[in-house]
């Protein structure tokens, strides 16, 4: 049996789609305020159960006769007031599923991020042998992630049967869902103006078809791998989705200065109307940073071809914006 944690967020979700599409039965847990997605409503190899994942006897009552566990549920946010539950929840969570699979001898494909990943000194694009540093700038969510993998590499130690996945940033289509709204809500909406970084981005299909691979190759055990397509900056990205929407491509670069006021002022809006902030000082930082990432790993690994990133930003397009183009 296999059970899936984060299971109608959106890698979750389409991880649980390519299972079901193979027959496989999964236990999938969610929140209780989560909602179910409409396409697995009735399916019979889909057992839901809500459940808190700091919630350690809750969980162990769900590892009876579980083999497989894919690991997709973490917090994610740049909001300072949501930093001790992020912690708690990321952190914890993950401890006790590592010690429910070692206890079960479950296999685990635990999803971290590559927030939790090193730089290059060399500058060259990140691969796995690359170590984090602490930093007074880092994100806490990247230290929730980071934390979070610790306690996976603790029990490998200890004789988890573990693979660790890092996936860049997750676009595309699943289940219904888009995780990539934003970004295109902003281009269809006529932004005038970039950020200066660059990203990695992967498709969310592939992330879960590689998820299932490294799950059924059972030789590969104790390792990490960076998932990632396409390294592109902020500019660019934005220009191909304005081609894609027809819209007029942003041409202003938002400078440090720029962002330092954005931030402030998303800051002080957020306080007179008593809601929050939709810019942080962390989530502009991420915006400004020039990110690159290898796949060198996980292609010799598996010999796995990642979808092209055109080709998920024209599919992107095509079935949530087609009024607009």
């Amino acid at each position: 049996m296999i059970l899936v944690t984060g299971g109608t967020g959106f890698l979750g979700s389409t991880l649980i789609k390519q299972l079901i599409n193979d027959g496989r039965a999964v236990v999938a847990i969610k929140r209780a305020n989560s909602i179910i997605p409409e396409d697995f409503r009735g399916s019979s190899l889909i057992q839901w159960v809500d459940a808190d994942l700091t919630d350690y006897f809750a969980l162990e009552d769900l590892f009876v006769n579980i083999q497989q566990v894919y690991h997709c549920a973490a917090k994610i946010s740049y909001q300072k007031n949501d930093a001790a539950e992020m912690l708690h929840a990321n952190i914890e969570g993950t401890r006790y599923i590592v010690n429910l699979c070692l206890q079960h001898g479950a296999r685990l494909i635990h999803v971290s991020s590559i927030a939790a990943l090193g730089t290059n000194k060399k500058g060259l694009p990140v691969n796995e042998a690359d170590k984090w540093e602490r930093d007074p700038h880092i994100s806490n969510y990247a230290v929730s992630k980071y934390e979070s993998e610790l306690e996976v590499w603790r029990g490998i130690t200890e004789g988890l049967d573990a693979v660790i996945v890092n996936p860049s940033v997750i676009m595309g289509i699943g289940s219904g869902k888009i995780s990539s709204n934003i970004i295109f809500n902003l281009v269809n909406n006529g932004i005038k103006i970039y950020p200066p970084g660059s990203v990695g981005i992967v498709d969310v299909q592939d992330v879960a078809k590689i998820m299932i691979q490294l799950m059924n190759t059972s030789k590969i055990t104790g390792e990490r791998f960076i998932l990632n397509s396409e390294n592109i900056s902020n500019r660019h990205l934005l220009q191909r989705i304005a081609k894609l929407l027809g819209k007029k491509e942003p041409s202003i670069e938002a400078k440090p200065f720029m962002l330092d006021i954005a931030w402030r002022v998303a800051k002080l809006i957020a306080f007179i109307k008593n809601t929050r902030p939709a810019l942080t000082q962390e989530s502009t930082r991420a915006s400004a940073a020039k990110l690159a990432y290898s796949n060198e790993k996980i292609r010799n690994a598996i010999g796995y071809t990642f979808k092209p990133l055109d080709q998920t930003l024209q599919e992107i397009t095509e079935t949530h914006y087609k009024t607009t183009t």
